[in-house]
């Protein structure tokens, strides 16, 4: 990390970064032991968080437009949660906290279930070597995982600039109880709550079309 980064990790994390009991791996979450999300933001508000925040770029900007809700940055690289501390301190954010962890881990484990409002997964690591492809984070195992953590009525909004991918995070969706499409055709609208990030310059550029999901968790009658 970069002499800022060190210091945001030294000054913002012990304010920001969210303390987790660990099990065997360095970003795992020992299971039993949750948060409770109105401790942590102090306030009761909507949560939404991001699985892969990166840089943090789309969770900041997102964090900045929207005080009203509460935010949780996910992601297992400590330069990118140090690079997002720096971004939020120059914001002035109160209602964002990072956590370096494995994210079905924090779905499972750490938040409470039932707590989110919205979930995001922009622009996850694709794989796209067909032997890695079961490394991919959208699998048929991710959907309950998900579920379990937003609310009834609560939001799924994912985006992709690989095709195969995008068709592969449909499949999953589509055929899993737990959700339901909010969007008409084959793709939903852009999501005007995600900043253009490098991720998606770089995919445009590449001239990849992007992809955007939206799903609803069911509410059970």
């Amino acid at each position: 990390m970069s002499d800022a980064q060190e210091r945001a990790w030294a000054e913002l994390a012990p304010h920001m970064v969210l303390n987790v009991e660990r099990d065997a791996a360095a970003t795992s979450i020992l299971a039993g032991t949750a948060v409770d999300p109105a401790a942590v933001w102090e306030r009761e508000a909507p949560l939404v968080a991001e699985i892969g925040s990166g840089q943090g770029h789309a969770i900041v900007h997102a964090a900045a437009s929207a005080p009203d809700r509460n935010f949780l940055a996910i992601e297992v690289f400590r330069a990118g949660l140090a690079r997002t501390m720096l971004d939020a301190e120059r914001a002035g954010l109160q209602n964002l906290r990072l956590v370096e962890a494995n994210a079905p881990e924090v779905l499972q484990h750490l938040l409470p279930a039932a707590s989110l409002d919205e979930l995001w997964v922009f622009f996850p690591d694709p794989w796209h070597k067909n032997k890695h492809n079961k490394r991919r984070l959208v699998t048929p195992g991710f959907a309950p995982i998900a579920a379990g953590a937003l609310r009834e009525g609560g939001m799924l909004r994912l985006a992709t600039d690989w095709e195969d991918y995008a068709l592969q995070m449909r499949d999953v969706l589509d055929e899993a109880p737990e959700f339901e499409r909010v969007f008409e055709g084959e793709w939903a609208e852009r999501f005007d709550g995600r900043i253009l990030t490098a991720f998606e310059r770089k995919g445009a550029r590449a001239g990849r079309a992007i992809r955007d999901l939206a799903y609803r968790r069911v509410v059970r009658a």
